[in-house]
This record gives structure tokens, C-alpha cells and sequence, in this order.
């Protein structure tokens, strides 16, 4: 399912873990200034992931929805440069250990 988001949205006929579709970008963007956008989480490659990385599948969700989020509000690792993604990476560590504080227990 996930990799006929990516090839139909995104032209990338692969698998991913999360895509994000920002409200405020694009024709339309800015029509309902609430709403940052849409978080789609593969929930199999989460699972998968989890395993691999010896965490909790709620972890991974966790921090999907977070890298998903992220994206929604301006943070890209795969378009910008290099400083941008290591900044992306850094604000993911940041919430992702207050986020690990409050709400998990592993």
C-alpha cells in the first residue's frame, strides 16, 4: 500500500516507512491554515523496523509520526543540504528523548 503512495504522489516506486503530504504548500496551500497535513505511516515497515532496531513497534511509531511531522513543518534530510539534515536530525533527537521521557517505557 504504502509503495503505491509513494510511485502515485511521489514517483518513487519503492517502499518507505512514512510519507507526509504538507496543506500548506502547492496549489491550495494555505487554504485551511490549521492544518499542517497528512502523516502516513507503513505500520508492516514499522514493525519490521522495530525488530530490526531491537525497539518497541510503539517506539517506532512514535518517532515515524515525529520524522513525519517534522516534514510537515519545513525539515527536509533528503532535498537540502547537508547542515539541514543533520539540523532535521538534531530536532529529531531532541523531541524524540522528551517524547521517550513521557511516553514510553522500554
Amino acid at each position: 500500500m504504502i509503495q503505491e503512495i509513494n510511485r502515485d504522489y511521489l514517483e518513487k516506486d519503492r517502499p518507505t516507512n512514512v510519507i507526509s503530504f504538507a496543506m500548506q504548500e502547492g496549489e491550495g496551500g494555505g487554504v485551511q491554515p490549521d492544518l499542517l497535513g497528512d502523516v502516513v505511516i507503513s505500520a508492516e515497515t514499522a514493525a519490521r523496523d522495530a525488530a530490526d532496531a531491537n525497539t518497541t513497534f510503539e517506539s517506532e511509531l512514535y518517532f515515524l509520526l515525529l520524522h513525519g511531522i517534522l516534514h510537515l513543518l519545513g525539515y527536509d534530510h533528503e532535498r537540502g543540504t547537508q547542515a539541514e539534515a543533520q539540523r532535521m536530525e538534531a530536532r529529531e533527537q531532541e523531541v524524540f528523548s522528551l517524547i521517550r521521557e513521557e511516553f514510553l517505557t522500554e
